[in-house]
């Protein structure tokens, strides 16, 4: 509880001052998000909250390693015990920690210089599709690993690319996108800290300050934007987390049903993917080009106002989220209701934003 308490701390720090400092960065040299098209602000906003964003995150977790590599060879007595027996197993996690660093960066690079000058959408992907794999081959990071190495492995590069672009859609109203990945981090490092796990629950909290310290900045009316410098991370940032939460209790034998988890926390999200894709898909648009046929844009069309459609769309995560806490420990009928309340609310969001599709 120390180490995730100090690295929630850390992220809302550094994400704090990164962000304010990019604000201005930004601004003085011109890296704005222009007004028009389909775009709704009024003024210039600034670009790049995602390089903040990312750095509070990469630079504590480079940090901590480091610290983490000394203290364990120094065997530094005077360390608390509760610290001190798990330097071993957080060492042993160095390569997951330097991987998961590089590949964020590699992304928010990607992000960013879509940013300032659009990419085509086959060369991301291609790049997306060349950092997932590179995670789960080469880090050995699967999903359902007793399916074997291929299955588990594509699989788990889908997954990957699945949040990656998930989140990425989601960033389309201030505030949107962190709020979700705040909502879904924490849940999943409450599952980590009550499974014993110590490395995982320390990155899910590092995510949760990082975001928290970046939403002042980005609550309606925005001073900056994430970007796809930032949206891409924060999918990718979720997704390895997923892979890596432990999702079972052993004291409750062998239950499966806690891999689930994943889905239920991420429901409103992965819905606003499937509807926005299948939307385009049959009226004939590319499914990679923006428009304003998501969820939250539906929501306003059907007469809320945009800070609404930002606040249901949080509490949607909120409510399918926090039952993902009880599945580790849940029998066969308590799964149920929670996968059967999961669609209810996914079927409640799609009655109230009436499935309109105009522009």
């Amino acid at each position: 509880m120390a180490i995730a308490a100090a690295a929630l701390l850390a992220g809302l720090l550094l994400s704090g001052a990164f962000t304010g400092l990019m604000q201005r960065w930004s601004v003085r040299h011109g890296f704005v998000d222009l007004p028009g098209g389909h775009k709704a602000h009024a003024a210039p906003v600034a670009l790049g909250g995602g390089v903040a964003v990312t750095a509070a995150v990469v630079l504590p977790v480079l940090g901590g390693m480091l610290a983490a590599r000394l203290l364990h060879h120094t065997a530094a007595d005077w360390l608390p015990e509760a610290l001190a027996r798990h330097l071993g197993g957080i060492v042993a996690k160095t390569h997951v920690a330097l991987g998961l660093a590089a590949a964020a960066s590699a992304l928010c690079w990607l992000g960013l210089h879509d940013d300032r000058r659009p990419l085509g959408p086959g060369l991301k992907l291609l790049v997306e599709t060349a950092i997932a794999a590179s995670l789960v081959v080469g880090l050995d990071l699967r999903l359902l690993s007793h399916l074997g190495w291929w299955p588990s492995t594509i699989l788990s590069i889908l997954w990957i690319i699945t949040l990656i672009n998930s989140l990425n859609f989601l960033d389309n109203m201030d505030g949107l996108a962190g709020g979700v990945t705040l909502i879904a981090a924490g849940v999943f490092g409450a599952m980590a800290l009550s499974a014993g796990q110590v490395f995982v629950p320390t990155l899910c909290w590092l995510l949760v300050g990082a975001v928290a310290g970046f939403l002042p900045y980005n609550l309606p009316p925005a001073r900056i934007y994430l970007g796809d410098a930032g949206s891409l991370v924060l999918g990718l940032l979720l997704a390895v987390l997923t892979i890596l939460t432990t999702f079972a209790d052993a004291s409750q034998g062998h239950r499966p049903i806690g891999v689930v988890a994943p889905l239920v926390v991420m429901a409103v999200p992965l819905y606003d993917t499937a509807s926005v894709v299948f939307l385009r898909w049959r009226l004939g648009w590319p499914i990679w080009k923006s428009d304003r046929r998501h969820f939250s844009h539906r929501l306003v069309r059907s007469g809320m106002s945009r800070r609404k459609a930002v606040a249901v769309i949080w509490l949607a995560t909120l409510v399918t989220a926090l039952p993902a806490l009880l599945l580790p420990r849940a029998g066969w009928l308590l799964a149920g209701g929670i996968a059967l309340q999961t669609l209810l609310v996914v079927a409640l969001v799609a009655m109230l934003e009436g499935g309109r599709t105009e522009d």
